[in-house]
């Protein structure tokens, strides 16, 4: 099955050189138009394991929340017409609309987990930091659950 990702998950991790995880997790990531938009002046030329699929299906598109971006909206109804295995987002009311809708949900620091788990990565704590050099918001709660989650220390 497919996984279906948001802009801003793309975007951070083309950041700090890690969108390659994206591919070595899940091979296939399906992005909506609006998030190819949305990419375009940050990943210049999107790699071919990133593909964009055109918005059909048999789900109309659900009521949002004024706050959801249209790459957002795009990329919720996409995940249920196709099925998704994971929708990537990080946007908190993203995530909550998306969970609402029985999506499984990942964002970018799970991503970043997920990858040191299945030996991608050999640590978090550097990626992380390179996210929060990148003006990623991550809570200090957060960053401490991860760092315990990975087995790693905060120091």
């Amino acid at each position: 099955m497919p996984v279906v990702c948001d802009s801003s998950p793309l975007i951070a991790l083309a950041a700090i050189n890690r969108l390659s995880l994206l591919s070595d997790l899940f091979q296939t990531v399906l992005i909506p138009k609006a998030v190819a938009d949305e990419i375009k002046p940050s990943l210049r030329q999107a790699p071919e394991w990133i593909k964009v699929e055109l918005m059909k299906g048999a789900h109309p598109e659900p009521e949002f929340p004024a706050s959801l971006g249209e790459g957002e909206r795009q990329a919720i109804t996409l995940a249920l017409n196709c099925g998704a295995d994971f929708v990537v987002l990080d946007d908190l009311p993203a995530r909550r609309v998306a969970r609402t809708l029985n999506l499984p949900v990942i964002g970018t620091v799970g991503i970043l987990l997920a990858s040191k788990r299945r030996g991608f990565i050999p640590a978090i704590r550097a990626e992380m930091d390179s996210l929060l050099q990148h003006s990623f918001f991550i809570s200090a709660d957060l960053y401490d659950r991860l760092l315990e989650a990975a087995g790693e220390s905060r120091t």
